[in-house]
């Protein structure tokens, strides 16, 4: 199998790291994956790819180490900012003598409109649509940038936060690298790569001049080990100090078990729904909709994850996030109600509909259970199982009749409904996101709730958005997974872990291993 390796000590040397004494510090993590996507902030979308480029780039401001709060934002790379009164004009003043990894230089206001005009172009970056309303973002002075919308949208900060595309990059190293700029990326962080192994590790070292100061931790190695049991016995014998845990109650009753070992289960929680693709018969008649909404039992899903890992779902948005209906009047289970609405629609004797389905053995369990449910009322639900990468790939061509798809975003419901749910992002589109459903229902009040200034205004339209959702049945809410890690006890965050809007822990100045 090809390697793409970078040396240690060049690449030290190359990237102005200093590497670290003999008596050093080395952190390992192991990830419930077989290699990376890639580590381009604007591209990387997987579970593996999000924590390690927390370590390596900063925003304007920052989720604050271990929440996943828009409540709790802090300064980043910016060390203040302030809007106009109409809420269309934000100017941000930076740190000054902030140095990206290795010679790249200082970082400036041309590397933050750089990175924020790449994060909006769909040609170099997964979440362009993030930045629609965006008019201008323009460099005042080498330590001032001012961002110009269009109209105001909700949590502006959130999209030049630590995380997605609001990561900054060095302008100079992302044009000089170009494509490789995917495996060899240069930020501000506390730790750099200095060394990828396809399908085994990534190495990362110190950033000593990062200007929060020089980690505790020298070195990060974060393997990939897509196996559940030799993780598992690598993390209790000691080889991994943190690991991603198995998202099912057996999993973290038996760790927590263990000796000297912490685990711990933290939002935001991925929330599991059947998207119908009302695109395609029979999806296209909302009675064989309702059929399903009918047939779902959530909490004999919850009870098959665990209520130490799975929630009840309130509606088609994550709990906790900005603007979810937590009281939101969701289909009860009524497998009488579905037989006759199948009756009604013109399938007393059932119905099969075609669907694929990613091999992730989490996933494909969770289908299982919901095949099983439909099955009892007469829909029958034809899997065609294709491993992961495959399904990302062919969902988004619109090949599938209904997608179980989980997924955490940023907490704010305008983001969720606007990927999900508005006509826009619908599949195959040129703006296409991961509208999987072909719902348009509530595209009114999606968009007039982004430009809404009256905050009270703005949830109840959104609120309204969730309700014409559910009642089309765009989509089936399934259940909330929350995402579970261990580590020793001799590993210290430096913060108490409760969130990971990066799916993983953040590594910082202040970790420190024992």
């Amino acid at each position: 199998m090809k390697r793409h390796i970078i040396a240690a000590t060049a690449a030290a040397f190359l990237m102005g790291v200093a590497l670290p004494a003999s008596a050093e510090s080395v952190l390992t993590v192991g990830m419930a994956a077989a290699d990376i996507g890639q580590l381009d902030p604007h591209r990387a979308t997987t579970t593996q790819d999000k924590p390690v480029v927390s370590w390596m780039f900063n925003g304007l401001v920052r989720f604050k180490p271990g929440s996943s709060s828009l409540e709790e934002l802090e300064p980043d790379l910016a060390e203040s900012w302030d809007k106009s009164a109409d809420g269309l004009t934000w100017t941000f003043k930076l740190r000054k003598g902030v140095k990206f990894h290795g010679d790249w230089g200082e970082m400036t206001a041309d590397d933050v409109v750089y990175s924020l005009k790449r994060a909006a172009d769909s040609k170099t970056s997964s979440f362009a649509s993030d930045y629609a309303a965006v008019a201008a973002i323009e460099a005042v002075d080498p330590s001032t940038v001012k961002i110009v919308l269009k109209q105001p949208i909700p949590a502006l900060l959130g999209i030049v936060a630590n995380y997605h595309g609001g990561n900054i990059v060095s302008k100079k190293a992302a044009e000089a690298i170009g494509p490789d700029f995917k495996t060899k990326p240069v930020g501000t962080g506390p730790f750099a790569l200095v060394e990828y192994k396809s399908n085994e590790s990534l190495t990362f070292v110190a950033n000593k001049a990062y200007f929060r100061g020089a980690p505790k931790i020298d070195k990060i190695v974060y393997r990939f080990i897509p196996a559940d049991a030799s993780r598992d016995l690598a993390f209790t014998s000691g080889e991994l100090d943190v690991v991603y845990g198995r998202q099912d109650q057996r999993w973290v009753e038996r760790f927590k078990k263990e000796p000297n070992v912490v685990v711990e289960v933290v939002q935001p929680s991925e929330l599991s729904l059947f998207h119908l693709n009302r695109a395609m018969k029979p999806l296209d008649d909302l009675r064989v909709r309702q059929a399903i909404a009918y047939a779902v039992d959530s909490k004999q899903m919850v009870a098959f994850k665990g209520a130490a890992t799975a929630l009840p779902p309130v509606s088609v948005i994550p709990t906790g996030y900005l603007g979810t209906d937590e009281k939101a009047k969701l289909y009860p289970f009524d497998p009488a109600k579905a037989k006759a609405l199948l009756a009604e629609a013109g399938y007393p004797n059932g119905v099969a509909i075609k669907v694929l389905q990613t091999s992730l053995p989490t996933m494909l369990n969770s289908m299982q259970i919901l095949q099983a449910q439909l099955k009892t009322v007469g829909i029958d639900l034809q899997m065609e199982v294709v491993d992961h990468q495959s399904w990302h790939a062919q969902i988004r061509k619109d090949l599938s009749g209904a997608n179980y798809y989980s997924a955490a975003r940023f907490p704010v419901a305008d983001v969720y409904l606007k990927q999900f749910f508005h006509s826009s992002a619908t599949v195959l589109k040129p703006t296409a996101v991961t509208n999987f459903s072909h719902c348009d229902v509530a595209d009114k009040e999606i968009d007039e709730a982004s430009v809404a200034v009256d905050p009270v205004k703005q949830k109840e339209l959104w609120y309204i958005a969730q309700k014409k959702i559910i009642e089309d049945v765009c989509a089936v809410p399934l259940f909330e997974q929350l995402q579970v890690w261990a580590r020793h006890t001799n590993v210290d965050y430096g913060y108490q872990f409760k969130g990971a809007i990066h799916l993983g822990p953040v590594i910082t100045e202040a970790t420190t291993k024992k």
